[in-house]
């Protein structure tokens, strides 16, 4: 069955996004291997806002190849042909979409989102990469209450650039 992989950039202090709701701190390294990342998944899983920065970061061609579902109650199914609109996310819904992958399911960015699913206890791993800058505010890396939750470190990249990435599992 596919997993669902929170994978995010995160700055040392703990935020996904700056105080204006900026990504322009994440700076890919060029050690990353994003070929190698993008292919360990099928499906992406996000928020609106996270769909819209994945749009004016990537324009049209944000998640193209993946099943693409966002979770939101604005956008118009009709105004998005390519993705699938989520008015809601529960558990059938997840097993679904575990059910439609084939490969893992990337949990893309997205703090409220992801301490949804955690709430849920769906989410199988926490990938951050934490990029060497402090924002001083913006949206930390889980919104909201969230349920104190156990990892396990399941491996780690230190980069030439200061950058590291971090992979836990959620201990059940």
């Amino acid at each position: 069955m596919s997993r669902i992989r929170y994978g995010v950039a995160m700055s040392l202090d703990g935020f996904i996004d700056g105080p204006n709701g900026e990504s322009d701190w994440i700076v890919i390294d060029p050690e990353l291997n994003f070929a190698e990342l993008w292919a360990q998944f099928d499906t992406a899983l996000m928020g609106r806002r996270t769909w819209d920065a994945a749009l004016a970061r990537l324009g049209a061609r944000a998640f193209a190849g993946m099943k693409t579902f966002v979770v939101s109650s604005t956008l118009k199914p009709a105004d998005h042909p390519a993705i699938t609109i989520l008015n809601s996310l529960d558990r059938r819904q997840i097993a679904s979409i575990c059910e439609q992958s084939r490969k893992d399911i990337w949990l893309f960015g997205g703090g409220a989102l992801f301490a949804q699913l955690l709430a849920m206890g769906v989410v199988d791993t926490i990938e951050v990469t934490v990029v060497p800058v402090l924002l001083g505010g913006g949206t930390p890396l889980i919104s909201g209450p969230a349920p104190r939750t156990r990892l396990n470190l399941a491996s780690h990249k230190v980069y030439r650039s200061g950058t590291i990435q971090l992979s836990y599992e959620i201990r059940q």
